[in-house]
């Protein structure tokens, strides 16, 4: 990135994104709601591809109710009926149940919002529910998940990920910086202020739609009471207190006419009759249904694995390597590429082979800064990958190098169905233009004797241009 581009990106950081938060009370009317604000580098389009990506994937690893279920339509009903109060309406808002027992929901950029059963079941009323959806809607609209990605992305990412190593569009680009909003994401996870924002416009949502919104204070501050209880905490680490909940939506609300609030409608009452019939599934179950599903790379003969003696030469726009000539790149000349057996990849996996990429820091660093932020961007994706020992000072064909051994589970299987352990090794070197070039090695620790030739010949071929 351009030093100039660099200090303006910050600058805006610096005027926009620490805006103060807008309090005060709340105005009735469509036209009455606060603004978001704050630095974004997301257009609202880019918002919506975004969710879109983060949505599948959500829904390919949770419990989700069938779109059709009672529970689903109620949600889904009462959802849309909340959102319709929003004056903007460029975000397509879609409301799902998950099956699982916690109390939890939450939002993706762009419109999407999931609500667990566990929510439904411990409301004690629809404005409750109503309350909770509606806080997950203000995220949405106040485009709390992009402006925390913005002000990372402005102020502490320092890779740049050479070429497409994981695809086209918007998902691929932010993989590439390290960045997801997936389920778990740290840009799904609000500060204080996202909070107290979130409470204030989800409580406008609520009047406008005829809730009464001390209702959502309410059952936050049952969530808080219950401390160590079934599921509170699991909310409220993603939804930090911002302090006196209850006094701050009473100050928000304060000026708004009183109206007479929406009691609980006999859709409620029956959505309530099937979620306590329901049993859903435990966080703990659900991770051990996911650690199932990861992905897996067939086992394959030996012949189809193990490198041949002969190699053929990459000629990539950023380095040269020698590779064995019954292996595969995968990538091209301008991208980070995967060299493997073909019997050793599958879609979302690799087993076998070497994965190549850089990263040009934002500012000056050491090599051995540029490296622990590398191994943490690995990690990201790969929570499980360990350090196996330490991490040693060499030279690559004269520039400075470091090696980081790894392990982790495989995504081969042993007998028993379990993951087999994996040892990996990370080498970074330093460009004389300040690039960082690093190759991840991996193998199965069954086989990474086998594979140490080809890859110490690998190392031994590798140029920089």
């Amino acid at each position: 990135m351009h030093a100039r581009r660099t200090i303006a990106l910050f600058l805006a950081l610096v005027l926009t994104g620490c805006a103060a938060r807008q309090t005060g009370p709340l105005q009735p009317g469509p036209d009455a709601f606060p603004q978001p604000g704050g630095f974004n580098a997301f257009s609202v389009d880019q918002e919506v591809e975004i969710g879109k990506q983060a949505a599948a994937e959500a829904e390919r690893q949770l419990p989700m109710v069938a779109p059709r279920d009672p529970l689903s339509d109620y949600v889904s009903t009462l959802g849309h009926k909340l959102a319709a109060q929003l004056p903007d309406k460029r975000y397509v808002y879609s409301f799902k149940v998950v099956n699982q027992k916690e109390i939890n929901a939450f939002a993706l950029p762009g419109g999407p919002v999931y609500v667990n059963v566990g929510t439904v079941q411990a409301a004690d009323n629809e404005a409750q529910l109503a309350g909770v959806i509606a806080h997950e809607i203000a995220h949405v609209y106040m485009r709390h998940a992009t402006h925390n990605a913005s002000r990372q992305m402005a102020a502490s990412i320092p890779l740049q990920i050479l070429g497409g190593m994981l695809g086209k569009g918007m998902g691929g680009q932010l993989a590439r910086l390290g960045l997801s909003f997936g389920v778990g994401s740290i840009f799904l996870k609000y500060s204080r202020d996202a909070e107290s924002e979130a409470d204030r416009v989800g409580a406008k949502i609520m009047y406008e739609a005829g809730y009464d919104p001390h209702a959502m204070a309410a059952f936050f501050e049952n969530l808080k009471a219950e401390g160590g209880g079934s599921g509170g905490p699991q909310f409220l680490s993603d939804h930090p207190d911002p302090g006196n909940r209850a006094q701050a939506v009473n100050d928000a609300i304060s000026q708004l006419p009183p109206k007479t609030y929406v009691k609980n409608s006999n859709d409620f009452t029956r959505a309530k009759a099937e979620a306590a019939r329901m049993k859903p599934l435990t966080a703990q179950q659900i991770a051990q249904q996911q650690q199932q599903r990861q992905p897996q790379v067939t086992q394959a003969s030996a012949a189809d694995i193990l490198p041949s003696r002969d190699f053929r030469t990459l000629n990539h726009s950023q380095f040269q390597l020698a590779y064995p000539s019954n292996w595969q790149v995968f990538g091209d000349q301008n991208s980070a590429v995967t060299i493997a057996p073909r019997a050793g990849v599958s879609q979302d996996a690799i087993a076998y082979g070497v994965v190549i990429s850089g990263m040009r820091p934002q500012q000056a660093q050491s090599l051995e800064q540029s490296t622990q932020q590398i191994y943490e961007f690995l990690r990201q994706s790969n929570p499980q990958l360990q350090q196996s020992g330490q991490v040693q000072r060499t030279s690559l064909n004269g520039m400075e190098a470091m090696v980081v051994p790894m392990v982790g589970p495989s995504p081969l299987r042993d007998s028993s169905g379990a993951a087999a352990p994996e040892r990996d090794l990370l080498v970074t070197s330093l460009r004389s233009d300040g690039t960082v070039i690093f190759m991840l090695f991996i193998a199965p620790q069954a086989h990474w004797e086998q594979l140490s030739p080809a890859y110490q010949e690998m190392l031994r071929s590798f140029r920089t241009r």
